[in-house]
């Protein structure tokens, strides 16, 4: 023979039913034994200090890389916007020469002369090249502390192009050392 245990039902599965209201049973609780007075537990604050510090310190650093990031691609995308408009010959190459370094000032100078070159020339959509440039979208990751690395696409009237950057801060000022256009 099976043992049956009756187990009360939880107030949302019953059903009211016509008549007097069914009947509830407690179950026996065990008492405690209030006669002695329990040892005290240490508080456990002191060891949960630490982790809470190094739990805010991580948050901020979280929110800092966040903040730089944002940061980070909102000065590239500015740059590479104006850098192909150089490229097209409606902005003067000197507009950016405070945010790219020597190096990368040359080179883009080298290419904006390049182009102009052979937008004079005979080709009928080399005239067309680099005009009315819009940057779709920017991303950018870390690579060392204060060094970022970051990617565009830009499209113009004729091509969909690629555009990689690389910032370094120096000074608390976002230098960009290395702009490849695609």
């Amino acid at each position: 023979m099976s043992a049956l245990h009756l187990v009360p039902a939880s107030p949302a599965a019953e059903r009211p039913v016509a008549g007097p209201s069914p009947v509830r049973r407690l179950a026996a609780v065990p008492a405690t034994d209030t006669s002695s007075p329990r040892p005290r537990q240490p508080d456990a604050e002191p060891a949960s200090r630490p982790a809470t510090r190094q739990a805010a310190a991580d948050a901020r650093r979280v929110l800092q890389i966040a903040g730089e990031n944002r940061e980070v691609c909102a000065i590239t995308r500015g740059t590479v916007q104006a850098a192909v408009e150089v490229l097209a010959g409606t902005r003067p190459i000197q507009q950016l020469s405070r945010r790219l370094d020597q190096r990368c000032l040359a080179s883009l100078q080298h290419r904006a002369a390049l182009t102009r070159r052979l937008a004079a020339g005979s080709s009928p959509t080399a005239g067309r090249l680099h005009r009315n440039p819009a940057v779709r979208s920017v991303r950018a990751c870390e690579v060392a502390d204060g060094i970022y690395e970051a990617s565009a696409v830009v499209v113009d009237e004729l091509r969909v192009r690629a555009v990689a950057v690389r910032l370094e801060r120096s000074n608390q000022v976002w230098r960009i050392t290395a702009l490849e256009i695609g």
